[in-house]
């Protein structure tokens, strides 16, 4: 669908960002990522020659310019952004809560989203078909405790795609959030660790309780938010934007 396009994606050199670079490009599309993670990005591009990359930390603004500078140097612009980059952060009450791990999840997830976004929005204004993707979660939906700088900073996003789409929508740029459920992979993995030595209870227990609350009893898979983020970019979903999409095996809160 639409290949072609240029396409840049954040925080892409594992996880659901991995799998959304590699489906835009299998879609025919340009892709530039960029990770904070430098070795990994150096496999990722061994892995996929044809993917351009930058390493970048998007909590540091200058770091997003020179992402950005890079992006449209090698793209010659930008028609598609996905903003998703993020992090876990703590697992611990608002009493408890460490404010500088507070500041660090704000920092990274909702500020570093605002200036990619900032930053690439002249450049979306010239394309044919501008779209944004943020990336929320079914974090952003409910309320989730033990959760509370994730949570915050995910549902900032949801405020901050139905914002941008009515100030874009003129520009004929559709901005909408994706919200994933439980994904399947390592940092699902570390999430349930974190919350099982937090609580006392066993891995299996903390495993159990996340499905408990999903109707499909199993994970997310992040080929599938690809796929919906393939499908969100392309003109057959040209009439939807300032939208949330849920993708989360039925959940009736966070995980």
């Amino acid at each position: 669908m639409n290949g072609g396009r240029r396409v840049v994606v954040t925080a892409a050199a594992a996880g659901i960002g991995l799998a959304v670079a590699k489906t835009f490009a299998a879609n025919g599309d340009r892709v530039h990522i960029c990770d904070v993670d430098e070795q990994a990005l150096t496999r990722f591009s061994h892995e996929n020659s044809a993917i351009t990359a930058t390493v970048c930390d998007v909590s540091d603004r200058s770091a997003v310019e020179a992402f950005v500078s890079s992006a449209v140097d090698v793209l010659g612009g930008i028609d598609v952004l996905i903003n998703n980059a993020g992090i876990s952060g703590p697992t611990s009450s608002v009493e408890d809560m460490d404010p500088e791990q507070w500041d660090a999840v704000l920092a990274v997830n909702l500020t570093g989203t605002f200036n990619v976004t900032r930053l690439s929005i002249p450049f979306l204004r010239r394309s044919d078909a501008g779209v944004v993707i943020i990336m929320s979660s079914v974090g952003g939906r409910f309320g989730y405790p033990q959760r509370s700088p994730y949570a915050v900073t995910k549902r900032g996003l949801i405020a901050l795609t139905e914002t941008l789409a009515i100030e874009l929508g003129g520009h004929g740029i559709r901005v909408n959030a994706i919200a994933p459920g439980a994904v399947a992979g390592d940092r699902i993995q570390r999430v349930l660790k974190s919350r099982a030595q937090s609580t006392g209870q066993s891995l299996e227990e903390v495993t159990a309780d996340a499905m408990s609350i999903q109707s499909i009893k199993r994970f997310v898979d992040p080929d599938d938010i690809a796929a919906l983020a393939v499908f969100l970019a392309s003109d057959s979903a040209r009439s939807i934007t300032g939208q949330t999409i849920p993708i989360d095996n039925g959940s009736t809160a966070a995980e």
